[in-house]
C-alpha cells in the first residue's frame, strides 16, 4: 500500500500549502497556535454546553465548575496517553526526558483527554449536582467542534498527516520537517488527515444536534452517539497516517483505542436504553436541584402567615360575599 502510494505522489501542482509558522514570539513568551487551536476549542465547548444545560434547566455556568476540574485532568490524561503510546520519543539512547512535559510542541491524545476529562467531570458531577449522563449528553456535540478547531493545530505543527497521495488536495510538507519521510521528493504531497477529521467532526456536530433533538436522547445516548461517530471516523484516519506509532495484532494503538470507542459507545447506547426507557426527571440528582434567586417556594420559607385577618376585614369579606350571593 505505502509503495503504490509512493508512486503517485509528487509533480501535483495543486495542493494544500503547510502554514510558514506554527508560533509567534511576544516579548518573552512564545505563543504556540497549537494551544492556541486547542484554548480556542475548549472555550467553544464550554460556550455550547453551557447554552445546552441551560436548556435543560441547569443553573447558567455551572459548566464553569465542572470544567475547572475535567479540563485539567483532559489535558494531564491526553499527555498521558500519547507518552505511553509513543514511549521511543522521550525514552532512551537520544531523548531528552524533559520533552514529556513538553506539551505545546504538541502530543496529546483524545482518548487519553476522554479518560482524563470523564474522571474531572465525574468529580465536577458529584460537586454540583447535576446528573454525569446529563452532562455527557450536553457536552457532545461541543466536544466534537473543539476537536475539529484543535485539529487545525496539527496543521500548523505540519505532523500526524498521511500516506503520499497525488490527489488536487495534497498537503504540502517542508521538507527539512523531523516528520518529512526520508527517501521521498521534497514536492511529495501527503493525505491531509487533519482537514478529513476536521470535516467529519462538524458533520457529526450537526448530526448530534439533530440527532438529539429528534429523538431526545437522554441519559448517556447521545454522548454514545458521539463515541460511535468519532472513533468510527478516527479508524480510517489512523488507517493512513505515518506517523510513528506502537502495533499490535497489526495495527496502531490508535486503531484499536477507536475501534474500543466504536464498542463502548455501542454498550452505553443500549445499555442505557434499557435502564432508563423515560426521560430524564431534571439535570439534577435528586435533592440537589437548583431555583433560580427571587423564586420562593412556601415550603422552604420559615414565615408563612397563619393569623387570623382583623375582625373588620372579616366583617367587610362577609358582606361583600352576601351581596355577590343576591
Amino acid at each position: 500500500m505505502m509503495n503504490a502510494a509512493l508512486s503517485l505522489a509528487g509533480g501535483v501542482a495543486a495542493s494544500i500549502p503547510s502554514p510558514a509558522v506554527s508560533y509567534i514570539d511576544l516579548g518573552p513568551f512564545r505563543i504556540h497556535f497549537y494551544a492556541l487551536c486547542i484554548i480556542a476549542g475548549i472555550i467553544v465547548a464550554v460556550l455550547l454546553t453551557n447554552h445546552r444545560l441551560t436548556k435543560r434547566g441547569a443553573e447558567p455556568w455551572v459548566v464553569i465548575d465542572i470544567a475547572l476540574l475535567a479540563v485539567p485532568l483532559a489535558i494531564i490524561g491526553a499527555r498521558v496517553y500519547h507518552v505511553a503510546t509513543h514511549p521511543g520519543f522521550y525514552f532512551g539512547p537520544g531523548t531528552n526526558i524533559w520533552d514529556v512535559f513538553a506539551i505545546w510542541e504538541g502530543g496529546i491524545a483524545i482518548y487519553g483527554a476522554l479518560i482524563g476529562g470523564a474522571i474531572g467531570a465525574w468529580l465536577g458531577c458529584k460537586w454540583t449536582g447535576i446528573r454525569f449522563w446529563t452532562f455527557a449528553d450536553a457536552l457532545a456535540p461541543g466536544l466534537l467542534l473543539a476537536q475539529a478547531m484543535g485539529r487545525f493545530g496539527n496543521w500548523f505543527n505540519q505532523e500526524l498527516f498521511g500516506l503520499p497521495t497525488a490527489l488536487p488536495w495534497g498537503l504540502e510538507i517542508d521538507s527539512d520537517n523531523p516528520a518529512f519521510p526520508a527517501g521521498l521528493p521534497a514536492d511529495t504531497l501527503f493525505h491531509p488527515t487533519f482537514l478529513y477529521e476536521v470535516v467529519w467532526n462538524v458533520i457529526g456536530v450537526l448530526f448530534l444536534l439533530w440527532a438529539g433533538k429528534k429523538f431526545r436522547l437522554q441519559w448517556g445516548r447521545l454522548f454514545a452517539l458521539y463515541l460511535v461517530w468519532y472513533s468510527a471516523g478516527r479508524i480510517v484516519w489512523e488507517s493512513i497516517r505515518i506517523d510513528p506509532s506502537e502495533i499490535y495484532l497489526g495495527l496502531r494503538t490508535n486503531v484499536w483505542a477507536a475501534i474500543f470507542g466504536v464498542l463502548l459507545g455501542i454498550a452505553i447506547f443500549f445499555v442505557q436504553k434499557r435502564r432508563h426507557p423515560g426521560l430524564e426527571p431534571s439535570p439534577y440528582v435528586p435533592g440537589r436541584e437548583w431555583r433560580p434567586k427571587g423564586v420562593v417556594q412556601s415550603q422552604d420559607t420559615d414565615f408563612v402567615d397563619v393569623s387570623e385577618p382583623p375582625a373588620g376585614e372579616i366583617e367587610q369579606r362577609a358582606a361583600t360575599s352576601t351581596v355577590a350571593s343576591k
